[in-house]
């Protein structure tokens, strides 16, 4: 599926609509995403700044869907565990911006060569339009090759 497609149909997701979250854009090569979190009447917690459920929920799904489709289907790719650190509170629009590098994708292809798992964290901030930090995400994928495309143990 072409990114542009995807991030349009990320955009009908009803978790991500009916909370004011959107995919801005998605780079061709999978390895560039930005994404925004409106602050609304309807999202807002009970001291009138961003929700944290969905700051962590504007974060969630983007590490593994760039290393999924950077990595093929070849390999499993799933979410492990994660983490969010709320730094200060979010009263406007916020912002999380993903870069996961082709040098990145290749370090994961080379440690599941031989088919063991390979468990790796990636940071994330959620930031103001300003640049102020609002969140730190982290967010541990697992990384395995099929059985079916390893190498037969000699």
């Amino acid at each position: 599926m072409k990114p542009n497609t995807f991030r349009r149909l990320l955009n009908l997701w009803p978790p991500f609509f009916f909370n004011a979250i959107r995919v801005q854009s998605i780079s061709d090569d999978w390895s560039d995403l930005r994404v925004v979190l409106r602050l609304r009447p309807w999202n807002r917690n009970y001291v009138r700044s961003q929700f944290g459920g969905n700051l962590f929920a504007m974060t969630d799904p983007f590490w593994m869907l760039l290393a999924m489709h950077q990595l093929g289907n070849d390999y499993f790719v799933w979410d492990k565990a994660g983490a969010i650190e709320f730094v200060a509170p979010g009263r406007e629009d916020v912002y999380a911006h993903f870069v996961l590098s082709h040098a990145t994708v290749d370090e994961l292809r080379a440690e599941a060569a031989g088919g063991e798992k390979v468990l790796r964290w990636f940071d994330v901030d959620v930031t103001t339009k300003s640049g102020e930090v609002i969140a730190k995400v982290r967010k541990q994928l697992y990384v395995r090759l099929k059985p079916s495309r390893r190498q037969p143990a000699p």
